[in-house]
């Protein structure tokens, strides 16, 4: 007979030897069958708690092993049994004080009840050990093996010495099934929250269908692919927005969208930023910290005003963009990067790749597929629609009862400025008109036109306008920011999207002479 010290010294260690409880409930097994006749066990609990007022408790098996499963004293098939009351009471009148493993040699000793519960009961010889875990759940360990009488007082005390080690081995697996479960909950509610955020930021576009109709069209061309893209346009015009679209319509769309402000980062912190960091890789790195473009992975980078980065962030960029690889920050691991970038930027590349102060090689590769969006003074059709969304939007975050309007004349005078800050300054202003506003109707700040904007047609005050005349002024407006350049990078046909023939067309047709 093996020593009871022995026994609980391997017994403890296959317990401890493994995080699955499966796996270390399968060794002890292994090591049971060589001192003590055993075709089965299993290991499960139940809570009384969860199931006051109730005729029935749910006994959970959490590991179970045996030779082969037609010897389990259970159905083998299921890992969920139903336990009654009378049995409850049963299984707890049967331990004594100080508590003991019970031997069941003959069916005739268990209610008809355990039969029942356990069919294989009839047939086999059990040994029944409860476990009192610290949350107050009931666990407990079942050994069988077929035929009468196959149990002693010897079998029993082996098992009793390793009562402790089982019960805390069970209370930990218990938790972290519970933290499992808990995890998979968590996923689905932030995949959901990903969703609602998209919604909100991307998934509908103001003027989608008029002013940014020709940057909508080049958004579902390139959101097929996974090269870097490049938005441009001044300050505020919603980058951010075309970006969020980009990725939703992209076969990424299920992953992680991260973003990154280039400019809102010192320089001595952008490479953890970026790639993240080691603990202890520098003085206050406490711990590990995963980068933007590990966090992006399987999903897109968007990073905004990509001309505030360094020559030397540019070039540490460009590795990432070439070979998808990096490091952390005092790291040796080198990690792959399945990462789409899109970047965005209000300054002129170009001009900085002939100053020298933005790489050329990174440009080129950057502006694979770029866009322009257009500032809000060349789609003026859109305030309107822009301006009910944000009284909307702002209306709900404020929970104001009920949604102002906005008196014709004032949404005219909102159409006519001019907006140097574009869509921003626009949401700027519907934001604070709310805030100011005791009645139902929005009061907004005089917003006069610069004296010198030619953008807005001349017309007899008892004529509306003309599309002749609006298209006129249009392209007036684009030569007077061009200094009357028509073509070249920097010209009038460039920010127009237009081709520098058809401009010139254009212009003779509508009598525009300098």
């Amino acid at each position: 007979m093996i020593d009871d010290a022995q026994f609980f010294k391997e017994m403890t260690l296959r317990i401890c030897g493994s995080l699955d409880i499966s796996e270390a409930l399968a060794s002890c097994f292994d090591y049971i069958r060589e001192h003590m006749p055993v075709d089965a066990i299993g290991l499960g609990y139940h809570n009384l708690r969860e199931s006051e007022g109730s005729e029935l408790a749910k006994i959970k098996i959490l590991a179970k092993a045996a030779l082969d499963p037609s010897h389990y004293v259970w159905d083998a098939s299921t890992d969920e049994l139903l336990l009654s009351r009378a049995l409850i009471a049963y299984t707890h009148t049967r331990e004594t004080a100080p508590p003991t493993a019970n031997i069941s040699n003959n069916p005739s000793d268990q209610p008809r009840e355990m039969h029942d519960l356990f069919p294989g009961l009839a047939h086999s010889s059990v040994v029944f050990m409860r476990l009192e875990l610290s949350d107050g759940v009931i666990g407990a360990l079942l050994v069988s093996v077929r035929g009468h009488g196959a149990y002693t007082q010897e079998h029993a005390t082996l098992l009793e010495s390793i009562r402790e080690p089982l019960a805390i081995a069970m209370l930990n697996a218990r938790r972290y099934t519970e933290l499992e479960e808990l995890k998979d909950r968590l996923a689905q509610d932030n995949r959901a929250l990903t969703e609602d955020i998209k919604h909100a930021r991307g998934a509908r576009v103001i003027g989608a269908d008029f002013g940014l109709k020709h940057v909508m069209n080049q958004v579902r061309q390139i959101a097929k692919s996974s090269s870097p893209t490049l938005l441009l346009g001044e300050t505020g015009t919603g980058k951010e927005v075309i970006a969020n679209a980009i990725h939703t319509a992209s076969p990424r769309g299920g992953g992680p969208l991260v973003f990154l402000q280039c400019g809102a980062v010192p320089e001595q912190l952008l490479d953890s930023e970026l790639f993240g960091h080691e603990r202890g890789a520098f003085t206050g790195a406490f711990e590990r910290k995963r980068g933007r473009f590990e966090r992006a992975h399987g999903g897109t980078l968007f990073l905004d005003e990509i001309g505030e980065l360094s020559l030397d962030a540019q070039v540490k960029l460009l590795r990432v963009l070439q070979e998808r690889k990096f490091e952390r920050v005092g790291g040796v691991e080198t990690l792959e990067a399945d990462v789409r970038v899109i970047a965005a930027t209000h300054r002129d590349l170009e001009a900085m790749v002939r100053e020298g102060t933005f790489r050329e090689d990174l440009w080129y590769r950057l502006s694979v597929l770029p866009i322009r969006i257009p500032p809000l003074r060349l789609r003026r059709g859109d305030i309107p629609s822009l301006v009910q969304h944000f009284i909307e939007l702002k209306a709900r975050e404020m929970n104001l009862a009920h949604k102002p309007r906005v008196d014709a004349q004032d949404l005219q005078m909102l159409t006519r400025y001019d907006w140097p800050g574009n869509v921003r300054e626009l949401q700027n202003i519907v934001e604070r008109a709310l805030i100011l506003s005791n009645s139902e109707a929005l009061t907004f700040p005089r917003l006069d036109p610069p004296a010198s904007s030619p953008i807005l047609p001349t017309t007899p005050s008892n004529r509306f306008a003309t599309l002749d005349d609006t298209v006129r002024a249009h392209i007036l407006a684009a030569l007077d920011r061009t200094k009357w350049r028509i073509s070249g990078p920097k010209g009038a046909a460039k920010l127009l999207d237009m081709h520098p023939n058809t401009l010139r067309f254009r212009m003779k047709k509508l009598g525009i002479d300098r």
